[in-house]
């Protein structure tokens, strides 16, 4: 006689507290989304279009395009914290300005601004 295959119940799932913030809710639902992905594979059940995505996600081409963006996201940054520099060594270079002005007895600069 063939075995059946028999079905064990499932754990019960942990209830989550509620989203406090939209960024929290899109969070659980990637995770729900992610967990179910990883169910289907498992059972053998998984879409076409799901499999594609993390085979996409393992692949050598996808890891180069991910470092790709994270070098991309510093030099960004880097140029924001040069601006602010640059901003800032200017701020110092009118202060220094006033300063000299007021040494060699001049009016300061921004009453002659208006």
């Amino acid at each position: 006689m063939a075995s059946r295959r028999v079905n064990l119940p499932e754990p019960p799932k942990s209830r989550r507290a509620p989203a406090q913030t939209p960024e929290q809710r899109e969070n659980q639902l990637i995770s729900l989304a992610v967990d179910l992905a990883e169910k289907q594979l498992k059972e053998g059940t998984v879409s076409a279009a799901v499999l594609n995505y993390y085979l996409k996600l393992g692949s050598s081409r996808e890891k180069l395009e991910q470092e790709r963006l994270s070098r991309e996201n510093e030099l960004l940054e880097a140029k924001a914290e040069s601006l602010a520099s640059a901003k800032r060594v200017e701020e110092l270079y009118k202060s220094a300005m006033a300063a000299m002005r007021s040494y060699s007895g001049q009016e300061p600069a921004d009453r002659y601004d208006d």
